[in-house]
């Protein structure tokens, strides 16, 4: 069986952006427009398609993201006329999900990040921005909510390329803004779209006002600019003065170019919640993101070598698919999604996971449209899709061809930050409890489950008080258990408090073979997020080459342990300068004990700094209000690093230890009188003041 589609015309997007930006309402206008839906639903009301979660409902945000595919005809543009299928994953906005974020970006080609035409660059959009940066993701911008009071398009666009250190380029200049928005100048084309009723209805073949066209015409010369730098027939035209003859097509080609190269971002405007503007960043999405075959083929590795192989994006090939996200289904077990490389899947294939070395049956496949599933015999390379009656498979696994097996580039993960302990409530209650934050924490890599080592209750671990919230409530409605719950607590970190020269002999005798290892260690504070910093700087053979990484492997454990119970070490510079070994009892399992054994006993002797989460905060208020949250902040042992206007408000910019802000959304809304709002992200781990620790 082919494929309905061909690849050329698939778009696998993101919808990313910091929270309220509108990008739910954006992806239920997209799906109206495409047909998808009939009626669009409300995130204030809880009627969206893409917010199926009852946590997601209630709350009016994105917890997990989630997937969908539409199908587009662009109006304008090179392709105009034919049908594209669009898969799209609509992202979370809040810092604390950031992994939802974090392995749809992994998979997709291409994404919109969408602004708050009022406040520009917030800080999850530069963190999501940022993420997009590292896994290379092409991206177009939609300045959104421009019929909201204190819209402004120059800003916005200004705050991208300065805070985002990237090149917008405006392909629409809006017409009016605040209640006065009623359309848009089309760039391109050089004609005027003019929104016309409540459903999304426009013209888009009027003139060019003129009380704006020499504004438009400025635009219209920064973006041949743009194009010039990003295709040699506009360049040629650009030099020689002949603007008038560079033609439609060249410019899309041109702006499709320099967004495939992440060298510019093409810029839009609308109001999704008013239906404004959204058929033309459909179009937008065709004719600038990338398809699966416009990108270059997926590099991985052959298991257990360091050969790299390629995967090219054909159905001919093998199949290779990476597992990006787990959702557990109490009637059909684990629902695994998976981005498809290379290759075509079948219902029944076996395909083998390197990272358990076992093979895993595909039962059934299907595509996904939220929390519906639409059932198909195969899947193509370029398909995002899901798979039933894979056991062993976690989030980041590549699934390949047993005959020809590879593994993908996987996914990082980030350190939980805060603590929860939960218990049953009664006996018989702990096994839901013990099922319910398995199949929770297998969906959610960056919750952590473990045990309290002080009073043995379960520990759960996670981004912020939000996640854990939801989490214990997710327990409460989908697996029936009303847990006990303690207060949130702070994961902190230690480092050894000073440069320390630590000898450790490790000598065991047992009759047989014994064990004989003798490590010198220099091991000293590295600086902050360094991790561990591990140097050989052995002289004259002093220890044989090949039994170095078992000590280095010996101290990252020792490191992962700590010396307290449940606390890591963290940024150590551990340097072996000396050591012996014996010509029969050396093994690299008594070096990596002896590598262990030195540096616990080295950071007892000296003691430890005990590092606490610093978060970035960023606060926008009132005028009126700035001595309340500045006097709030310096009591929370906060450290202002900048304010900035921001048209009536102001933006103030602090570094606040992550033990002080347990609450501070709700006493912030409480001293501006609901009018502030806050937003924060994990900076770095500083040293805890000695009167704290």
């Amino acid at each position: 069986m082919s494929r309905n589609t061909r690849i050329e015309r698939y778009r696998n997007i993101g919808i990313m952006a910091h929270i309220d930006a509108g990008k739910t309402t954006l992806t239920e206008r997209v799906l109206f427009f495409t047909g998808r839906i009939h009626a669009t639903g409300e995130v204030h009301n809880g009627s969206t398609e893409m917010d199926w979660l009852p946590q997601e409902k209630q709350r009016g945000i994105t917890i997990t993201s989630a997937a969908t595919t539409a199908f587009w005809s662009p109006r304008q543009g090179p392709s105009a006329g034919t049908a594209h299928r669009i898969n799209i994953l609509d992202t979370p906005g809040h810092v604390d999900f950031t992994i939802e974020v974090e392995r749809s970006l992994r998979v997709l080609d291409g994404a919109v990040a969408v602004f708050d035409s009022s406040q520009g660059v917030e800080p999850q959009s530069e963190a999501v921005w940022r993420q997009a940066d590292r896994y290379g993701v092409p991206r177009i911008a939609f300045l959104n909510k421009m019929d909201k009071v204190g819209a402004d398009f120059a800003m916005s666009l200004a705050s991208i390329r300065e805070r985002l250190g990237a090149r917008p380029v405006a392909v629409q200049l809006p017409l009016g803004a605040d209640s006065e928005f009623r359309g848009l100048v089309d760039l391109v084309r050089m004609k005027t779209v003019l929104f016309d009723g409540d459903g999304g209805e426009y013209r888009d073949d009027l003139p060019v006002p003129e009380d704006l066209r020499a504004q438009a015409e400025t635009l219209r010369l920064r973006l041949i600019e743009a194009a010039a730098d990003m295709d040699d027939g506009v360049m040629e035209k650009f030099v020689n003065g002949r603007l008038d003859d560079v033609t439609e097509a060249e410019l899309v080609r041109a702006l499709r170019a320099g967004t495939l190269s992440r060298s510019l971002v093409p810029v839009l405007a609308g109001s999704a919640f008013k239906k404004k503007g959204v058929q033309m960043l459909l179009d937008a999405i065709v004719n600038y993101l990338p398809a699966p075959s416009d990108l270059p083929a997926v590099e991985g590795f052959v298991p257990g070598t360091e050969k790299t192989v390629m995967r090219e994006p054909s159905d001919d090939g093998p199949p290779a698919a990476l597992a990006f996200k787990l959702m557990s289904d109490k009637n059909v077990g684990n629902i695994v999604f998976l981005r498809v490389y290379s290759g075509t899947l079948r219902a029944g294939t076996v395909l083998l996971n390197p990272a358990t070395g076992k093979r895993e049956r595909v039962g059934r496949l299907m595509f996904m449209h939220a929390n519906r599933r639409e059932e198909v015999e195969e899947v193509h390379a370029g398909d995002i899709a899901a798979a039933l009656g894979m056991k062993g498979v976690r989030t980041g696994d590549t699934l390949s061809d047993p005959d020809a097996p590879v593994v993908l580039e996987s996914l990082s993960f980030p350190e939980p930050v805060v603590h929860l302990t939960v218990e049953a409530r009664s006996p018989a209650e702990l096994p839901k409890l013990e099922d319910g934050l398995l199949r929770l924490a297998a969906e959610d890599p960056s919750l952590r489950v473990g045990v309290d080592p002080e009073s043995g209750q379960v520990l759960l671990s996670g981004m912020g008080e939000l996640h854990l919230e939801v989490v214990v409530d997710r327990l409460r409605t989908e697996y029936g258990v009303e847990a006990r719950v303690g207060q949130p607590k702070v994961a902190y970190r230690d480092t050894v408090k000073q440069a320390v020269r630590q000898e450790y002999r490790h000598v065991r005798q047992t009759g047989g073979p014994g064990q004989y290892a003798r490590v010198v260690l220099d091991i000293a504070p590295a600086a902050r997020g360094a991790g561990l910093v591990f140097v050989d700087d052995t002289r004259g053979g002093s220890i044989p080459k090949e039994l170095v990484p078992a000590i280095q492997k010996g101290v990252a454990g020792a490191m992962e342990r700590g010396v307290r119970d449940g606390v890591a070490l963290v940024d150590m510079e551990v340097r072996l300068v000396d050591g012996d070994t014996h010509v029969r009892d050396s093994t690299p399992q008594a070096f990596s004990l002896a590598g262990s054994l030195a540096v616990q006993e080295a950071v007892r002797r000296v003691g430890v700094q005990v590092l606490e989460p610093v978060m970035d905060v960023e606060v926008t208020t009132p005028e009126e209000y700035v001595g309340e949250v500045l006097g709030d902040l310096a009591a929370r042992r906060g450290r202002v690093q900048g304010m900035e206007t921001q048209g009536p408000a102001r933006r103030v910019l602090a570094r606040v230890p992550m033990a002080s802000l347990f609450g501070y959304v709700t006493s912030l809304r409480g001293r501006t009188q609901g009018r502030g709002q806050a937003s924060m992200r994990l900076g770095s781990y500083e040293p805890l003041p000695d009167a704290r620790a």
